[in-house]
């Protein structure tokens, strides 16, 4: 799970959350303790002594909140046909649904009870409205600078890891130390651009350059300003991985007007909206 990928609605969810179990411990009745008469005898229950409560309105907006966090940095999980986001979203509502009607029919809501139904409310308006309003779709934690460090961990030896634009990447079966052919160069005993081929006549017509987007694209590296969704190359409409900000990713191909990306586990599939990418 990549932590890059959350929202700062998501971070709203969270914290909601933290207080919502809070406030399970704390009284959910209030005591007017008539003057001259000692009160501290008596029991005033949490959440936790009422099962039907603390499931329906406390555990289960925890659940839902849980959900909405894991949905996001694992998209395509489902549970009976819903999204997990889309699963802890309805949660979420059924706890506030529990808290409103619970703290009507008390007669002295305490401060577990009071404290909850701010928690649910909250916890709530942060689900439905973290896809709708821009402010809480941005990144909670935001990109990285790009850092140049030794990719053996040696000094001297500046150079960048995986991912980073500008970095020689060793390719499959390369030896240390060879010069590797360039992407769209001639390779070994193969004749360079203006050079016949050995055995063929001086003047004779080389091989003829795809003048189309496929044949001209050049792969080049980018970063996405927000997460986004990166679907299966065969069209499939369940995303099969998420990319986050802060994270270099390798495009190879263009796919109308969307991007064929490769991440960092070698896994390629279809970036659909390619709006404010940063190129590297």
């Amino acid at each position: 799970m990549n932590i890059r990928s959350l929202t700062r609605g998501d971070g709203v969810v969270i914290g909601a959350a933290v207080v919502l179990f809070i406030a399970s411990f704390l009284g959910l009745s209030s005591l007017d303790c008539p003057t001259g008469v000692d009160c501290s005898g008596i029991d005033n229950p949490n959440a936790w002594d009422v099962l039907g409560l603390v499931m329906s309105m406390f555990v289960t907006g925890i659940i839902g909140a849980a959900l909405i966090v894991v949905g996001r940095g694992m998209p395509g999980r489902k549970v009976a046909g819903l999204d997990l986001g889309q699963f802890g979203v309805a949660l979420t509502v059924f706890a506030l649904w529990t808290a409103f009607w619970t703290i009507i029919d008390a007669d002295n809501a305490g401060a577990g009870m009071i404290l909850g139904l701010l928690s649910t409310i909250v916890l709530a308006a942060g689900a439905l409205a973290t896809p709708l309003v821009p402010a809480l779709k941005a990144p909670l934690v935001g990109a990285p600078k790009p850092q140049v460090a030794s990719p053996y961990g040696q000094p001297g030896h500046p150079g960048q890891g995986y991912g980073y634009p500008g970095a020689q990447q060793q390719p499959y079966g390369g030896q240390p130390g060879q010069p590797q052919p360039s992407y769209g160069g001639p390779q070994p005993g193969q004749p360079g651009p203006g050079q016949p081929a050995q055995g063929g006549q001086p003047g004779a017509p080389g091989p003829k350059q795809d003048g189309s987007a496929g044949g001209n694209f050049e792969a080049f590296w980018f970063a996405v300003p927000v997460a986004r969704p990166l679907y299966g190359e065969d069209g499939s409409p369940s995303p099969i991985a998420e990319l986050a900000p802060g994270t270099w990713y390798l495009a190879v191909e263009q796919r109308g007007p969307g991007l064929i990306a490769q991440t960092q586990d070698g896994r390629r599939g279809l970036l659909q909206d390619t709006t404010g990418i940063q190129r590297g």
